[in-house]
């Protein structure tokens, strides 16, 4: 019986329409999904926990919280997604069901009315009289085959219900996982948005806090988008440095370590050619987007550009080489601590907040080396990275692999 079971499934499964192979590579996109947002939940949660609760961390927090509270969202979002293809699965699987009875029921009938008729000719004299009694022999050979054709029909007929009952029982173990699968969603998206509430709760009370302290916070902030600024003239500076070939080493007052190379055009293009398939430099959660923004709570107040993205990562992550490249700066600044610029032909990438550096000034790394460990400043473990075609910073989310 399991041998015709999993023959059955085989065939119901390669006869599954386009459109259904669609829906199930869509349900496992969902699944990913869900994984790797559930995953940054967990730690803007640890990131939240690890903060200080003084006053001091309410920016900070409200832009942590923000970031969750953004994935929670997506996070509903997809469950909401999922369930509505698990109730349109469930549906389809009951009209199959429906229609798998019913011919199951036909065939039944029918298989019911040809044992009546061989019970009641059961008698293998009355079979051989049927066919003796026959004016020609044409007519008897018809009449052999009939009765010889009823048994095959009756062999037949059982073969047919077999499969059909085997074809149900597979539908209604499916129908069953469906619903339970259905079930656990439903139970989480009921979990969600109770946590969604009350994140929501507590953003709003860090708004609160914000917006009544207004004057102590913009003075914090105002430290903050000097320390951007810095990082922004810095990097574009070094930059400028690099591509007029004046980089040497010592060139500069702030510490900071630089050496010049040629640019290498079949690298520069190599690199381009990766647009959307380069690998994330650390794991962790977005919490801050590139380009410019208004700030969260003073809604007249515009943030510094931002050229790159700061994300939230597990404390001592390894920040990892996006692509083949050349070390060409190592810089300490302000709010960023170490900070290391690679060259990779015409584009650069900046790996900052490092608490150590495993690379030098020259270096030729690979991609996925090790390039430093991310720093934990000011209770925070954030990790901000960049990328430049020359002198113009690109967007980072548009150049890694999603």
């Amino acid at each position: 019986m399991k041998k015709i079971l999993y023959s059955l499934l085989l065939v119901f499964c390669c006869c599954i329409p386009a459109m259904g192979q669609k829906q199930k590579t869509t349900m496992k996109t969902l699944e990913n999904q869900r994984a790797q947002l559930e995953k940054e939940i967990a730690l803007l949660n640890r990131q939240l926990a690890q903060n200080s609760k003084s006053s001091s961390e309410a920016m900070s927090s409200l832009t942590m919280l923000r970031s969750k509270i953004s994935a929670r969202e997506k996070l509903i979002a997809g469950c909401d997604q999922t369930l509505r293809m698990l109730n349109d699965s469930i549906q389809a699987c009951e009209g199959e069901i429906a229609r798998l009875q019913a011919r199951d029921d036909t065939l039944s009938l029918y298989y019911a009315r040809l044992i009546r008729g061989s019970y009641k000719n059961r008698d293998s004299r009355l079979w051989y009289m049927y066919v003796l009694s026959s004016e020609s022999l044409g007519q008897g050979l018809r009449r052999f085959g009939y009765l010889r054709n009823l048994s095959g029909q009756m062999s037949e007929q059982a073969r047919k219900i077999r499969e059909t009952q085997a074809q149900l029982e597979v539908e209604r173990e499916r129908l069953s996982g469906l619903k339970e699968q259905e079930e656990e969603i439903r139970r989480k998206v009921v979990s969600e948005r109770a946590s969604l509430q009350s994140e929501e709760a507590q953003r709003n009370r860090l708004v609160d806090q914000l917006t009544k302290d207004r004057k102590k916070y913009q003075q914090q902030l105002q430290e903050k988008n000097r320390q951007k600024e810095a990082l922004n003239r810095k990097i574009a500076d070094l930059i400028r440095q690099q591509q007029s070939g004046k980089g040497g080493k010592g060139g500069n007052k702030t510490g900071s370590k630089t050496t010049s190379t040629q640019i290498d055009t079949k690298l520069s293009n190599e690199f381009a050619s990766n647009k959307g398939r380069l690998p994330w430099p650390v794991e962790g959660a977005i919490v801050e987007r590139f380009g410019k923004h208004k700030h969260p709570v003073y809604q007249n107040v515009d943030l510094p550009q931002n050229n790159g993205v700061t994300l939230a990562v597990k404390r001592g992550t390894q920040a990892k080489a996006v692509f083949n490249g050349t070390v060409t700066q190592i810089v300490v600044l302000p709010g960023y601590n170490q900070c290391v610029l690679v060259s990779h032909g015409a584009y650069f990438t900046l790996y900052s907040k490092l608490r150590s550096v495993d690379v030098k000034v020259g270096q030729k790394i690979t991609t996925g080396q090790v390039v430093g460990t991310v720093d934990t400043i000011g209770g925070e473990d954030l990790f901000h990275f960049e990328l430049w075609n020359g002198s113009t910073p690109q967007n980072p989310e548009n150049w890694l692999r999603q």
